[in-house]
């Protein structure tokens, strides 16, 4: 008898948790003003750069539109503040964004002692170097003395003066804040190496080479210093609202590992599959759980698209980047890509 009552005191505070969301300040902020208000970088081309009408688009801005489409049913309700990298965690932290998705590492002093919160890895990726062709450098290891560009306030330049340590190489530093005037710095050779994460030189390869140069005068060297997994960033504090961040991204991989799209997603509704009944909302649940609409993955998968539609057309082999999935592939095509149990 002693044991019933207590499995059944067990299973009460569990639906009773289930069925709480926890509300906090930055969420009831969020809900209030009816935007998100979301941080990204100045201009990196398929993570976070506006297009020839203005328009925010790469793979950070998809995380920031799942989480409004989450939120308030429409992904078009953000606005968006370009940081530069020494802005960025000030602008968390003092509340004038509500999210950062700007190809930032996720650390364990940042995670630590910022008073933030990282969702789930939106990107995983890793430090590189990139030098014109005609310097006719193959590796890394042949870079003892050379120029280096690097931005300040960044995991690369710790990364950068380790790596040189730990091969007993001796660089020279080129520090400048804005990205812009650092792509300037290289492509004008005033310094020999450009260096950040590998995903930021395809991207300034493809999208930022001044004529009369051309994205072929440059190349990656294929050294990966480092491990940068990239995630989006929001204050301690507000439960619910890391909950709706890191699940609205699992939302995306789940999709994809299910073979939910943009384009099918409506014909998906009618599926007997219970995995993706509850992810659609047709088996409601799992929007209580976070306390919002049932169709808040439909609304994600719908107006945004999977995680692989996300990637492919903002820097896989479809877009100007040609970035192959490799790490970024789901778990089950040999990536590292999983979504929790949307259960």
């Amino acid at each position: 008898m002693l044991k019933k009552m207590i499995a059944v005191g067990a299973a009460a505070a569990f639906l009773g948790a289930a069925g709480t969301a926890w509300a906090g300040k930055d969420l009831d902020a969020a809900k209030a003003r009816g935007q998100l208000i979301c941080g990204v970088s100045t201009g990196v081309a398929g993570f976070s750069a506006p297009d020839s009408q203005g328009k925010w688009t790469g793979i950070d801005v998809d995380v920031c539109r799942a989480i409004a489409a989450t939120l308030f049913g429409d992904s078009e309700k953000v606005k968006y503040v370009p940081l530069s990298a020494e802005q960025r965690f000030t602008a968390v932290q003092s509340g004038e964004v509500d999210l950062l998705s700007r190809n930032t590492t996720w650390t364990l002093t940042r995670d630590t002692a910022l008073g933030l919160d990282f969702g789930a890895v939106t990107y995983y990726d890793g430090q590189g170097f990139m030098v014109n062709k005609k310097l006719g450098v193959k590796s890394a290891k042949e870079l003892d003395g050379a120029t280096v560009c690097v931005q300040p306030g960044t995991t690369t330049e710790l990364n950068l003066a380790d790596y040189f340590r730990a091969n007993k190489m001796n660089f020279k530093p080129v520090v400048i804040d804005k990205l812009d005037q650092i792509r300037s710095a290289f492509f004008s050779g005033r310094c020999d190496v450009f260096t950040t994460d590998a995903s930021g030189l395809y991207s300034t390869r493809a999208s930022n080479v001044p004529a009369p140069l051309t994205p072929d005068d440059f190349v990656v060297l294929p050294e990966i210093i480092s491990k940068e997994p990239l995630a989006p960033a929001f204050r301690h504090g507000d439960n619910q609202f890391g909950d709706i961040v890191r699940w609205s991204q699992y939302a995306m991989i789940e999709a994809e590992e299910d073979g939910i799209t943009s384009k099918n997603v409506d014909e998906m509704l009618k599926s007997n599959n219970p995995g993706i009944k509850r992810l659609l909302g047709v088996t409601p649940g799992m929007g209580k759980a976070l306390g919002v609409d049932e169709k808040w993955a439909y609304n994600i998968i719908k107006q945004v698209g999977n995680y692989g539609e996300s990637f492919e057309r903002n820097v896989g082999m479809g877009s100007p980047l040609k970035i192959k999935r490799g790490l970024n592939a789901l778990w089950k095509d040999g990536g590292l890509q999983y979504a929790m149990p949307i259960r």
